[in-house]
């Protein structure tokens, strides 16, 4: 009763997510990621992006959770508590942050679209084994994965992966 006289209202229950792409680029399978970690979903389920442009932005709505040291790679967490981890190329830990530039940090609350990590295309090209970013949902196992994204995706934009609570 006082609940509806203060405004107080009960949290809406979040199931169910739907990412947009975190880069502008070609998607592709984890399968198709040469590095075992990723491709045989060691870390989680997830879709990766070949991309075409040196931003990560964020998928959805949520907060950021870590941000690694080296700038390469980054963990959100939504509403549904899906838990979200974007590593931008592979081998990229062994750049030490050269050509990384983090536009948030943990704690941050972050909008869909909101631009979380630029990085040097040209430079992570010469240095790292490949520029290919998975998007991993880290808690595979609490949640069901439905891929949307095929072909070219933009940042921000084009539907990615639906992501709901089990």
């Amino acid at each position: 009763m006082f609940k509806n006289l203060f405004g107080k209202k009960e949290k809406e229950v979040v199931t169910e997510v739907e990412l947009a792409s975190p880069l502008t680029g070609t998607a592709t399978m984890l399968e198709n990621v040469d590095d075992p970690v990723f491709s045989q979903k060691m870390m989680g389920d997830g879709l990766a992006v070949m991309p075409t442009e040196g931003v990560v932005v964020a998928p959805a709505d949520g907060e950021i959770v870590q941000v690694f040291p080296t700038g390469h790679a980054v963990g959100i967490k939504v509403a549904n508590d899906a838990e979200i981890l974007i590593h931008i190329g592979l081998e990229t830990v062994a750049m030490k942050g050269e050509g990384f530039t983090a536009h948030v940090r943990e704690g941050d609350k972050v909008k869909k679209g909101d631009k979380l990590v630029s990085f040097d295309m040209a430079l992570v090209t010469e240095r790292a084994k490949s520029t290919v970013t998975p998007l991993i949902i880290t808690n595979t196992d609490a949640m069901n994965i439905e891929q949307l994204a095929s072909g070219e995706v933009e940042a921000g934009v084009t539907p990615f992966l639906r992501v709901s609570a089990k």
